[in-house]
């Protein structure tokens, strides 16, 4: 699919709520990232990007307290790219997981995937040896059963394209699934199941071109598995968008609600978002005022993450999990100059110009704040020329 139609799925406006929501239901606050770097010599590092919502954690506090986990008192996790990848666990994950309990920080997990409930979650995480309860999960099924309960009637009929949990989820709200477009349907709510077929699809397209009501579940473009990258369910809703010329609704990340009631039911004040794509989990906690970190075991790399526009851009860059115990080093700058570790970063025109190894995580986190703060205020994805020269 292009570009454009992904940026419009992505870029779908939501329904302004109360304070007070339920569970899962669109509440959008767009934050505007501001890079803010401290001046050469300052005890005083900078985040990769900095907004000041209260729930925004400085990097000057990180600096002072060294590991990164140290100013946060509990960490939003996705799941599929952070924890595991198909049936395999990543390296290190379940040990860093662990951990949060024993240092007295909280966990709860985000998650776009509609397909299995919140217990079939938590079960699967424990089989796999993670810390899951129930209570710790937060999905989009819910999320979009509630967004269409807003949208339409009590006894409302909806076509339901998806699992048998998120028609669970629509009969909840008070409202009646159909099979088929036939039944002339109030509304379709689309979410990702692996049995779903072109005949689903159909069904859905038929059911909105005669004017139904959309929601999708969520817009990830793609499932991390085993073998590779597989389409997941924004793949087959832009098919839908495609053959009827509409979008739907939106009800899982990038939304800041998911964010927003996991925090508040864990009783969290300073969370991190913790996440491997830009365009849902990033751009999730970020619109939800909380400070995020990019970890690079899954769809997005320190590549996409340069050329990201303004509001999918991390406050943070990890390789794993493992490295929320570690030190997270200050950036300076000093004259165009962004340093991070022993790596140097300058704009020139279209081009970042590295002093440092390619290997090295310091050389992309100086590299990012100096073309971010080169390009404080970009709407479109677009890579720099970057060239690398050996620190001396």
């Amino acid at each position: 699919m292009s570009r454009q139609l992904r940026n419009n799925l992505l870029n779908l406006k939501p329904t302004l709520l109360p304070d007070e929501v339920e569970p899962g239901t669109l509440k959008h606050q767009k934050v505007t990232p501001a890079f803010e770097p401290s001046p050469a010599g300052s005890d005083e590092g900078t985040a990769l990007h900095e907004s000041k919502p209260d729930s925004k954690t400085s990097e000057s506090e990180v600096s002072k307290t060294n590991r990164l986990i140290d100013c946060f008192d509990g960490v939003l996790a996705d799941l599929d790219g952070v924890v595991y990848t198909g049936p395999q666990v990543i390296d290190g994950a379940i040990d860093a997981l662990d951990q949060l309990a024993r240092e007295g920080k909280s966990l709860a997990y985000v998650t776009n995937n509609a397909s299995r409930s919140p217990e079939d979650v938590a079960t699967h995480l424990r089989e796999l040896g993670a810390p899951a309860t129930t209570e710790q999960v937060f999905g989009s099924a819910l999320a979009g059963a509630v967004l269409l309960a807003g949208e339409v009637a009590t006894g409302a009929k909806v076509l339901v394209v998806g699992s048998q949990f998120l028609a669970d989820s629509v009969r909840a709200q008070g409202l009646v699934v159909v099979p088929t477009s036939d039944d002339r349907p109030d509304a379709v709510i689309q979410g990702f199941s692996p049995a779903l077929c072109w005949k689903d699809l159909a069904e859905a397209a038929y059911a909105i071109a005669a004017g139904a009501t959309w929601v999708a579940t969520n817009v990830d473009m793609t499932l991390p598995q085993e073998r590779g990258f597989a389409p997941g369910n924004g793949a087959l809703v832009a098919a839908v968008a495609a053959a009827t010329g509409k979008s739907p609704l939106v009800a899982g990340k990038p939304e800041a609600a998911l964010f927003e009631t996991a925090a508040r039911h864990s009783g969290v004040d300073r969370p991190l978002v913790v996440g491997d794509r830009l365009d849902t989990d990033i751009l999730g906690g970020n619109r939800a005022g909380m400070s995020t970190v990019l970890v690079l075991t899954g769809v997005d790399s320190v590549q996409t993450a340069l050329g990201a526009r303004s509001d999918e851009r991390p406050n943070y860059l990890i390789r794993s999990l493992g490295e929320l115990y570690e030190e997270y080093p200050a950036i300076t700058a000093d004259d165009g100059a962004y340093s991070c570790g022993a790596a140097v970063a300058r704009v020139s025109g279209s081009t970042v110009r590295i002093s440092g190894h390619e290997d090295d995580l310091n050389s992309w986190r100086a590299a990012c704040a100096a073309w971010w703060a080169a390009h404080p205020d970009k709407t479109q994805d677009a890579a720099p020329e970057i060239v690398f020269t050996t620190a001396g």
